[in-house]
């Protein structure tokens, strides 16, 4: 069977078109029949072992995210059946409660083998349905910029009708974020340097809109949309370094800043004080547990929520594709082909 894998050395010129025997499932496993992907971040991190050791071993096949048909299943298999469609967990081994280590290690794509073959064998817990009213591409995209999401605004932002969130951007999961913000009722704040951006966002339910171009400081910007509370109750936190002191001064006192993304540093610069004054809430969110996909998948059923697609490569053209999601500046999830 087709796969792509890192081989020889972490690179992304180390990222080749190879042939690997095609799996059988063994007790409790199933054999799913890729039929698209979608590509996220961490897929531009993993070539250059960007995560250290916890990247895994080579060779090394990558991406995360997916969705296909089981066509094999092993002895004991009773939670999926062949036909059903499905999509990788993206943690393997972590189906609900708290993490641990050694459910973080259980990422596909790095340090485990990822989605890119044309078969994967997996357990069957590490698996989910999916609805039928979402086609290929639109499942493709979920297992970890929605779920983060998700679990963002659902599962460790309990979000209420009535709160007031600010998403920072719009990329996959900043979008994934408007939407289950919305069903949950909530009013929200969308920042962006592109006006184009903003009225689209506008068109899928954000409430306010702030260019942070045209105006850096959004912090003070955003005051007179939150003045009955002081504050937003949760910011969806993807810029890091440049964004984080100013998501400070916008939160409210006992508000949640939802840790995810770090496009603008690592590096923590920025006055501590109004976490402890204003008994801050900093939460990570790495994407989150087969429970919690779950839980999105009803709730995006009831609503029909839709992902916003952008382009799509065939197989054979992973390096184009991660070459289109490294310039930046589409909307939608950038996916492939099977």
């Amino acid at each position: 069977m087709r796969v792509f894998q890192i081989e020889g050395n972490w690179s992304f010129d180390n990222l080749k078109l190879a042939e690997r025997p095609e799996p059988e499932p063994g007790p409790g496993q199933v054999v799913v029949r890729m039929k698209m992907a979608a590509l996220n971040a961490r897929d531009l991190i993993v070539p250059l072992r960007g995560y250290g050791r916890a990247t895994g071993e080579l060779p090394l096949i990558p991406v995360s995210d997916g969705v296909g048909e089981v066509v094999a299943t092993g002895p004991g298999v009773t939670r999926v059946a062949i036909g059903d469609r499905v999509c990788p967990t993206y943690f393997q081994n972590w189906t609900a409660g708290d993490p641990s280590p050694d459910r973080f290690a259980s990422a596909l794509g790095g340090p485990l083998d990822g989605v890119m073959a044309d078969l994967v064998c997996l357990s069957q817990e590490g698996v989910v349905r999916i609805p039928d009213y979402l086609t290929d591409a639109e499942a493709a995209t979920l297992p970890c910029a929605a779920l983060t999401a998700w679990s963002a605004i659902a599962t460790q932002g309990n979000t209420r009708a009535g709160d007031r969130i600010l998403i920072q951007g719009t990329g996959g999961v900043a979008l994934f974020a408007l939407a289950f913000a919305k069903i949950h009722g909530a009013h929200v704040t969308v920042i962006s340097s592109s006006d184009d951006k903003l009225a689209m966002v506008r068109g899928m339910g954000a409430d306010e809109v702030i260019n942070y171009r045209e105006t850096e400081d959004w912090a003070r910007a955003s005051r007179q949309i939150t003045a009955d509370r002081g504050g937003f109750d949760n910011i969806i936190e993807l810029g890091g370094e440049a964004t984080l002191p100013l998501s400070l001064r916008a939160i409210r006192p006992g508000g949640t800043i939802s840790m995810i993304g770090v496009l603008s540093g690592l590096n923590l610069n920025a006055s501590l004080g109004p976490i402890v004054a204003r008994q801050v809430r900093l939460q990570g969110v790495t994407v989150g547990h087969r429970d919690g996909f779950e839980a999105m998948l009803a709730a995006m059923q009831q609503h029909e929520i839709h992902p916003v697609l952008g382009e799509t490569f065939a197989f054979e053209d992973l390096r184009p594709a991660l070459d289109h999601l490294k310039t930046g500046g589409h909307i939608g999830k950038t996916l492939i082909g099977f």
